[in-house]
């Protein structure tokens, strides 16, 4: 028979040994336990930094987007001062084109005749000097509307009058009192006109 000390004993020495083990046990448990809870905080943190690296990759593309919109926009508005620029110079030379126009125009034909030499090469001159001013507009972009008996237009005629005319359609041009002219496509003056009404 077996003492009570004896069994004490033999049990005190099982329980060291189920001790480790148990305790071997919980630590691998706590260790799981703070592995799972740092792969949460990793992964929360990853989620955070995408997120983060998503706004600032959008920032950046329309950062490059707004620069290339600038650029454009730069580039247009010197295009146009180049094509634009001489706008006042050509207002100014229009009144020159309309004096040598009525100069042509006010020589009656019948007294351009070889009797009256100075009369004759004077209205040559002014002539040639007509032709040459609408060669160097139409070099520099500047074209003239003459639109006599073509549809009214607000954006290139400006009508000065309204009139009825016989076997001409309502909203054509029966009259054109001053040339107008355009300077690459855009209106620079427009043509002084009368209308016919119904």
């Amino acid at each position: 028979r077996t003492s009570p000390r004896l069994l004490c004993a033999a049990t005190q020495q099982k329980n060291p040994g189920q001790n480790l083990e148990e305790d071997q046990s919980q630590s691998q448990n706590e260790q799981k336990a703070e592995t799972s809870s740092a792969e949460k905080l990793l992964a929360e943190e990853k989620a955070k930094l995408e997120e983060q690296l998503k706004e600032v990759t959008d920032k950046y593309k329309r950062a490059l987007a707004d620069a290339e919109n600038v650029r454009q926009r730069s580039q247009k508005l010197v295009e146009e001062a180049k094509l634009y620029g001489i706008q006042s110079f050509c207002k100014d030379l229009l009144e020159v084109a309309d004096i040598l126009e009525k100069a042509t125009e006010s020589v009656p034909k019948e007294e351009i005749k070889d009797d009256n030499p100075h009369l004759k090469s004077l209205y040559e001159g002014l002539v040639m000097t007509e032709v040459q001013i609408q060669k160097v507009f139409k070099k520099h972009g500047l074209l003239r509307l003459d639109p006599l008996g073509a549809k009214f237009d607000p954006y290139e005629h400006e009508a000065l009058f309204h009139t009825p005319v016989e076997g001409k359609e309502p909203g054509t041009i029966a009259l054109v009192s001053k040339i107008g002219y355009k300077l690459h496509g855009r209106t620079l003056r427009p043509a002084l006109v009368g209308v016919v009404k119904d």
